[in-house]
């Protein structure tokens, strides 16, 4: 039959096959609910960034136009 030596036959029954399949969808399940749960955790980060970079920008525009007027009352 072409089959290796050292492979054996195996009879696999229409219940064990039904099990396979139906570990292999709960596997791909439960990836796609880690990989959400890590969007979200990823989305949580992304906003807190974004929130302190306005900070930070909000902060050097106020600085900027502090210095600007002050250059201005030099010269």
């Amino acid at each position: 039959m072409g089959r290796n030596k050292k492979m054996k036959k195996k009879n696999i029954t229409i219940e064990n096959l039904a099990t396979m399949v139906s570990k292999g969808f709960d596997d791909v399940v439960s990836h796609m609910a880690r990989k959400d749960e890590v969007n979200q955790r990823f989305d949580k980060v992304e906003n807190r960034l974004e929130k302190i970079e306005k900070l930070i920008l909000a902060n050097h525009k106020r600085r900027i136009e502090r210095l600007e007027e002050e250059v201005k009352e030099l010269k």
